[in-house]
């Protein structure tokens, strides 16, 4: 383990949960009956919680009425503070036996896509005014200097195939996830103050499903789903694939970074490391879909404390997500059939967030409002 992966880990302490408790009694004096927000009271209080230092006021800022315009860089007026979403792109050694509907090209193109913004995590991004940053971190293509916006960090060209030898060695594991803690290092002191999780990589589901099964213990008949749309006979063979990949490197649960290098993505190690270190940081984290789910179980495998910082934005239609979020004990905030990954669901939620925050700080309680209590 490298000193900066033990350092993240070293600083990741739980959330108080005296805290949320304070501000769940603030979002009890709020003018509605108590609870009457549901699960958005739940998120306001663990937000406030974990964006909460010692010098704080003794509650949060309030202030009814204002009026919210965005000023195009990903903040509103709101004091809820600047978002971003990370998309990790890598390429997979195990796309060339047939798992997906696409040719392993593909990620490179849509990695294209993103910058020229044509794609759907960029319509959302711009929708929520969320900052979108674009990461090769293992893309099977040389991008010339040319292609701007593009963070250049791969660790090499694709992974190998994980049903033949590892998918990659533990210094290449390592260093994606470092690549994760150092973007959400550096975006946390520019002020970022929710991170989300998204990815692109053809074949990333296959090794996504097998990271999961070795972590959970659960088969991978229960953890892999259609990804890109594949029919029932490639799915069958995907399945005998990652159990094949399973028989060959028999990973131990309790080796995440080793079950990283049998079996994962440089894209899901990044985001594995993106989470570490957001938690680290004391940043609230949106996990996006299925395959952002296994780069998280990677995280709360190296750091269970680590959960208190996550908020996991939705249900993927990708079969395998709903049983894996029922292992990690994990009720996600939308159902919308998703399974598109990128970090879209990850912009709704972060929307989710920002609207939860404006109620904990922006109504008023029922003696600020001279509004009667209930008897």
């Amino acid at each position: 383990m490298s000193p900066s992966l033990q350092d993240t880990l070293e600083a990741i302490q739980p959330v108080d949960p005296g805290l949320v408790g304070h501000y769940q009694s603030r979002l009890d004096q709020l003018t509605k009956p108590r609870g009457s927000l549901g699960r958005l009271e739940e998120i306001a209080a663990r937000f406030a919680a974990i964006r909460h230092r010692p010098d704080d006021a003794a509650s949060p800022p309030v202030a009814v009425g204002v009026k919210n315009d965005r000023d195009g860089r990903g903040q509103d007026d709101d004091g809820f503070g600047k978002k971003v979403i990370f998309t990790f792109a890598a390429d997979h050694g195990v796309a060339r036996r047939g798992v997906s509907l696409y040719p392993p090209e593909v990620t490179a193109q849509m990695v294209l896509n993103f910058l020229n913004g044509g794609a759907a995590i960029n319509v959302l991004c711009g929708h929520y005014g969320i900052t979108n940053v674009v990461v090769d971190v293992g893309v099977d293509a040389d991008f010339g200097e040319d292609v701007r916006g593009l963070r250049r960090c791969k660790v090499a060209r694709g992974t190998a195939d994980l049903t033949r030898e590892p998918a990659m060695s533990r210094q290449q594991a390592t260093q994606a996830l470092q690549t994760g803690i150092d973007l959400a290092g550096e975006f946390a002191a520019m002020g970022f103050q929710v991170l989300g999780t998204g990815e692109m990589g053809i074949g990333n589901t296959t090794a996504a499903s097998a990271v999961l099964s070795a972590l959970s213990g659960l088969d991978p008949e229960n953890t892999t789903g259609a990804g890109t749309g594949i029919d029932g006979r490639r799915r069958t063979r995907k399945i005998e694939l990652i159990r094949q990949a399973l028989r060959l490197h028999r990973p131990d649960p309790a080796d995440p970074l080793g079950v990283l290098c049998a079996l994962g993505g440089f894209e899901i190690g990044a985001i594995a490391g993106m989470v570490l270190a957001g938690a680290a940081r004391r940043r609230a984290v949106v996990v996006d879909g299925f395959i952002s789910t296994a780069g998280a179980a990677l995280a709360l495998a190296l750091s269970p404390s680590a959960a208190d910082y996550l908020f996991f934005s939705h249900c993927s239609s990708e079969s395998g997500h709903a049983p894996v979020l029922k292992w990690l004990g994990v009720r996600p905030l939308l159902e919308l059939d998703l399974r598109l990954g990128e970090g879209t669901g990850a912009a709704i939620a972060i929307d989710l967030l920002q609207a939860s925050w404006k109620l904990l700080t922006q109504m008023a309680t029922f003696e600020e409002a001279s509004v009667s209590r209930s008897s």
